[in-house]
């Protein structure tokens, strides 16, 4: 049996994405949002209400995309639930951030993987800014790459965003092989 929602949208699991700006004066920004992804081989899309981002986003027409691993919830967490323009996230946060080599955006360093962007188009919505990045650069810290220099899930540890009850999650192991197991049914 099955019970229904009616318009309760729930996509699961949902990324953690640490978008990286810098303001007009040059000071860097991080929020934490769920509400984007990949959506091409090398483009970046995001829907952000007003924030102080989507602001710094009209400006330096740049950003990063931070992924963070279990081991930093607790600054993701608090990137989501402080507003850049009440206080310095990056200050209290304790993060080291560097300037891109790539766009005008910053690299937070204790976070394993990051995606450098540039603005391709942003649109105004029903109140929202959809956003759409092409990916120039990813960076990796060395810590989370196998013996073959890719990412390891493992050691990055991903988290992601669990809309049901508004938890972290880290993604698990792996359990199959994408565009080999369906071949059993062919």
């Amino acid at each position: 049996m099955r019970k229904n929602f009616e318009n309760k949208t729930v996509v699961f699991p949902l990324p953690v994405l640490l978008i990286g700006t810098y303001d007009e004066s040059g000071n860097a920004d991080v929020m934490n949002a769920a509400w984007g992804g990949q959506c091409g081989p090398k483009h970046i899309a995001l829907n952000l209400s007003q924030h102080k981002t989507t602001d710094n986003l009209k400006v330096s027409k740049a950003f990063t995309i931070s992924f963070p691993g279990k081991k930093d919830v607790v600054v993701a967490d608090y990137f989501g639930i402080a507003s850049g323009k009440n206080e310095d996230k990056i200050a209290k946060s304790g993060v080291h951030v560097t300037k891109s080599e790539y766009v005008n955006a910053p690299v937070v360093e204790e976070f394993p993987v990051t995606l450098e962007c540039r603005v391709i188009s942003m649109t105004e919505e029903l109140g929202e800014l959809r956003v759409v990045g092409e990916v120039v650069n990813m960076s990796v810290d060395e810590t989370v790459l196998d013996e073959k220099g890719s990412i390891d899930a493992d050691k990055f540890e991903p988290i992601s965003y669990d809309p049901t009850d508004h938890s972290y999650r880290v993604l698990g192991g792996r359990i199959g092989h994408a565009f080999r197991d369906g071949a059993q049914l062919k």
